[in-house]
């Protein structure tokens, strides 16, 4: 059958590493932010030290998703354990939406009257100099993935990482995204501050950074609950899993196909077909029996599930 996703087994591996290199990126971010934050009262450094505790707490959900995704299918899991890739990964995009938006517009809000002065501007911008170098490295990581997989489709990177069905890659990708231009946005309004001696823009600052953020985590959240709702693949997908089946020799035609995401290129099929020859019943259950293991073994294939088309049914064609 014709490919028409990543396969899981070659995608497993370097999500992994595009999450622990994000990981270990927000994690020594949240820290230095946190400390500039305290050490100069930016408003837009609190947001940004939100941001990244939020990032740093989500690569931790998203290392959970890709293990608890990855576990084969069982007596109790049919169609394997895919979606709790989808469910851990929309814990996360909840938890950007609360720790970093909720937190940095709060914050910004609440700094909009306030007269504070920075102690020093030059923490800051050495802070987010730094923060740009290791985010721009996680995103880079992120983005030679996504590269690398669109060409072999023939898709546009971003229209890729938005149809995709690996989540783990699409969340570090946008938060990466989010993280450059946050710290743009945070500097935008230091930079301001300093040149103005008002604080409101560095509060202002903050409330961008934290409407930034909720406008990708909702984006995130709605993605994976389409997933987990059972999000058919694309037409085209659809049409190179029909001609992968009619080119099975015993599968004369088809006339009815139902696909769907269980997992991170992992997909449910339920097709009607016709066999070649004039078998009885029994042995037509058989062969039907063997022509869904031939299916399954197909990396993007979880289950196949195989009836008899109705004589009069018109035939699907890719």
């Amino acid at each position: 059958m014709a490919s028409s996703d990543e396969p899981a087994a070659s995608t497993g591996g370097e999500s992994l590493l595009t999450v622990i290199v994000a990981l270990t990126a927000n994690a020594v971010l949240a820290i230095a932010k946190t400390a500039a934050a305290l050490l100069t009262g930016s408003a837009a450094m609190v947001a940004e030290a939100a941001h990244s505790w939020a990032d740093a707490g989500n690569e931790v959900f998203l290392l959970i998703a890709e293990r608890s995704g990855s576990r084969p299918r069982d007596e109790e899991h049919p169609r394997g354990y895919g979606r709790a890739t989808y469910a851990w990964s929309m814990v996360a995009a909840f938890g950007l939406f609360t720790a970093g938006a909720v937190v940095s517009i709060w914050h910004g809000v609440t700094q909009l009257s306030s007269d504070v002065e920075e102690t020093s501007y030059l923490v800051n911008y050495v802070v987010l100099g730094i923060a740009f170098l290791l985010e721009g490295t996680s995103f880079l990581q992120a983005s030679r993935q996504i590269h690398g997989a669109s060409q072999r489709f023939g898709m546009h990177p971003l229209r890729y990482v938005t149809q995709t069905s690996n989540p783990t890659l699409r969340a570090v990708f946008f938060e990466d995204f989010s993280a450059l231009l946050g710290i743009l946005i945070a500097a935008a309004g230091i930079g301001l501050h300093q040149l103005t001696g008002n604080a409101i823009f560095d509060a202002i600052g903050s409330i961008a950074i934290g409407v930034l953020l909720a406008f990708v985590a909702v984006f995130l959240i709605r993605r994976n609950m389409d997933y987990l709702l059972g999000e058919a693949p694309t037409p085209e997908i659809r049409s190179r899993v029909i001609a992968g089946i009619l080119e099975h020799p015993q599968v004369e035609r088809m006339t009815y196909l139902h696909l769907e995401y269980v997992g991170p290129a992992r997909v449910f099929v339920v097709a009607a077909v016709d066999l070649v020859g004039d078998d009885t019943e029994g042995h037509l259950a058989v062969r039907l029996r063997k022509v869904e293991t031939d299916i399954e073994k197909h990396p993007l294939v979880e289950d196949a599930v195989l009836t008899l088309s109705l004589p009069d049914a018109p035939s699907l064609a890719p």
